[in-house]
């Protein structure tokens, strides 16, 4: 593949000296985690508690920033818009998620959590208009083709000892993308110029009011262990309150495209932790699709472009 921009020797030795680097690479182990995390609350908490005490865990730890720095205004004025980016960007997603953890690997989910950029530009081309060029249909064939061959390996819909069929959960996977790449373009459209910060609190608060209900009466009548009250709220504080502070520095401080290309490093952390504290294995067939998908993914976002017609 050959990009149509390339950076000047200088500029790209530069880059490497650029605080934001370090930021991207401690964004993605993070966000990496995130999946060994609530793999770990599951058994214990059930799918949509693991992600409503996420939710409601990095809600109580944003909420402060955001007051300490002034932004409260803000909230109070948009709440309503914020409130649903927080269903579709983290309710359901999250949810989805923890349902699908229960029968397959923290890698596959990981892999499959590396097309929410595809589905975004899908759902920008679609909603917004956003129409992409040869080569983004082209990374949205070859994107989509890849999940089909990922997910035709685990396409049984007979459950599993966890009582999940691996095919409903790599379902779920590809649905938590769907709403990701949904509330990407929903944001776009209707909540520019707004802090991040406060659409990222704001979310999380619009989340936890939404799912408290439903947590209720889904709660687990057996008290979770102290390790899994510690996975979930480390996902809480860490993988989402702690990350979504990287991940807006990151916008500040090298733009939007280099925040999102953490997509593409969150699924190797995660393959990492899956082989090294919980012994998953990654077969080659998992790589090669892994490989495809990102591939895919760096064409449909305009990250890569193979030069066949210059961008709309």
């Amino acid at each position: 593949m050959n990009s149509t921009r390339t950076l000047p020797p200088s500029a790209a030795n530069t880059d490497v000296h650029k605080p934001w680097l370090a930021d991207l690479l401690l964004l993605s182990a993070i966000w990496g985690a995130s999946f060994i995390l609530m793999r770990a609350a599951v058994p214990e908490f059930g799918p949509l508690p693991t992600a409503a005490v996420r939710v409601c865990v990095g809600a109580l730890f944003l909420l402060p920033v955001v007051w300490w720095r002034g932004l409260m205004p803000d909230l109070r004025r948009h709440w309503a818009r914020i409130f649903v980016v927080g269903i579709l960007n983290s309710a359901i997603p999250f949810s989805c998620f923890a349902f699908a953890l229960q029968s397959i690997t923290t890698g596959l989910s990981a892999i499959l959590n590396a097309t929410v950029p595809m589905f975004g530009a899908l759902v920008a081309w679609l909603w917004l208009k956003d129409r992409p060029g040869a080569s983004r249909v082209l990374g949205l064939i070859a994107g989509f083709a890849g999940i089909a061959m990922l997910a035709w390996d685990k396409a049984s819909f007979k459950p599993d000892a966890s009582g999940v069929a691996p095919g409903w959960a790599v379902i779920a996977c590809l649905v938590a993308c769907i709403f990701y790449a949904i509330a990407a373009s929903y944001t776009k459209r209707y909540l520019m110029g707004i802090p991040s910060l406060v659409t990222a609190a704001g979310s999380l608060i619009g989340a936890s009011l939404a799912m408290a209900l439903p947590t209720a009466f889904l709660w687990p009548a057996k008290m979770p262990s102290a390790h899994a009250w510690l996975a979930v709220v480390a996902a809480g504080v860490m993988c989402t309150g702690v990350a979504y502070m990287l991940f807006f520095r990151i916008i500040a401080n090298a733009g939007p495209p280099r925040a999102l290309s953490s997509t593409f490093l969150v699924p190797v952390f995660a393959v990492i932790y899956g082989a090294i504290f919980i012994q998953e294995t990654i077969t080659p067939w998992m790589v090669f699709c892994a490989l495809v998908i990102v591939c895919g993914t760096a064409l449909s976002t305009g990250l890569i472009r193979l030069g066949l017609s210059a961008a709309p």
